[in-house]
């Protein structure tokens, strides 16, 4: 019975020990702030998503917007489709999937403050992009930022703001930037309390066989 419970015991040990696959979960930011001229939806509206993820010594991000709404290209937004901060970061350390038939994303850099949303020095432009709605695509933008952390990309700017999306609404036709004003709060799920949790049903089968 010892013998058997020590083993049982090691398992458990080297269960605990093992790394955690998943420290914990990023949910999306929410681009909730409203900057359009004449506004582009009602209070409370959540206009899009920014989603991270850690990969390896890469960030993947994707930027997804709700319907009605579509990316746009306006001087409030310096002309970016998007726009965020980067510690550490040049610009040769992003790129970017071709999402928009037709159109050409890249990756850019400078000192855009556009329309009172503070200071950004990152953005994701459309070259290709005629002005205002003309070209406008509702297509997510994916992009992807070498030898970063998530922590890197999520620092609040001068003005409290994380992220901003360029964007019109194609019911009303009102563009302009609308942002995320925080970052994420992380839900911690580690592997390793669902490893602990087995090793101890496991434990207690064990001892019960052991008393028989």
């Amino acid at each position: 019975m010892k013998k058997g419970l020590m083993i049982a015991l090691m398992v458990l040990m080297t269960m605990v020990a093992a790394p955690s696959v998943q420290a914990g979960i990023l949910p999306p930011f929410e681009l909730t702030s409203d900057h359009c001229t004449g506004g582009c939806g009602a209070a409370g509206t959540i206009f899009g998503t920014v989603a991270l993820l850690q990969n390896g010594t890469t960030v993947d991000l994707t930027v997804h917007l709700n319907s009605p709404y579509e990316f746009a290209k306006t001087g409030a937004a310096d002309d970016q489709a998007f726009k965020f901060n980067a510690t550490g970061v040049v610009v040769g350390d992003i790129t970017v999937n071709q999402t928009v038939p037709g159109q050409t994303l890249a990756a850019d850099a400078g000192a855009f403050n556009g329309d009172g949303t503070g200071n950004f020095g990152f953005g994701i432009i459309c070259t290709t992009c005629g002005g205002g709605l003309s070209s406008a695509f509702s297509n997510d933008i994916v992009f992807h930022v070498a030898s970063a952390t998530i922590a890197d990309l999520t620092a609040p700017n001068n003005l409290g703001n994380v992220f901003v999306a360029d964007i019109g609404n194609t019911t009303t036709g009102n563009t302009g930037p609308v942002d995320s004003t925080g970052p994420g709060t992380p839900v911690p799920v580690p592997a390793t309390m669902l490893l602990l949790g087995s090793g101890l049903v496991g434990l207690a089968g064990l001892r019960r066989k052991f008393k028989k």
